[in-house]
């Protein structure tokens, strides 16, 4: 399972945050680790360069991609492997909403159409999609037909 995808700007604080199967009182817990962990290894990082790290049996995948950090974490199934390959995702459709490599700013001024994106790469913990055409396509918003 997908348990947690979380990007923070450079200074901690949190823009976009989905925990899936994390129980209520280790959320906190989860929030302070990651932007922690984030603050110590993260700077100097180059763009999209992966970082991996193992804690309590998940593991954690993160990078910088402009004024944003991005966390994924996951167990199970979901190894560093397959962690990467969505964070993959999320880096590519982050920076075609943007047109380029976000800062804090741009991020928040496309955030409801990186949601939407984020929706259509992880739903509920689950890895739905991995192409970046296929996630364009889906996150079209069409006028509803007549039947």
């Amino acid at each position: 399972m997908l348990l947690a995808v979380l990007i923070a700007n450079s200074e901690g604080n949190i823009l976009v945050e989905r925990l899936n199967g994390v129980p209520i009182e280790e959320t906190l817990h989860w929030r302070s680790f990651l932007v922690r962990l984030g603050a110590e290894n993260l700077r100097g990082v180059k763009n999209e360069e992966l970082l991996v790290a193992c804690h309590k049996s998940v593991y954690v995948v993160y990078t910088v991609l402009g004024g944003v950090n991005i966390y994924v974490v996951g167990k199970e199934e979901y190894d560093e492997l397959v962690l990467s390959e969505v964070i993959y995702a999320i880096t590519s459709i982050v920076r075609d909403a943007c047109g380029k490599a976000p800062s804090e700013r741009l991020f928040l001024d496309k955030y409801g159409k990186i949601c939407l994106c984020l929706d259509e790469i992880v739903w509920k913990g689950l890895l739905e999609n991995t192409e970046t055409d296929r996630i364009k396509r889906l996150i079209r918003l069409k006028p509803p037909s007549e039947f």
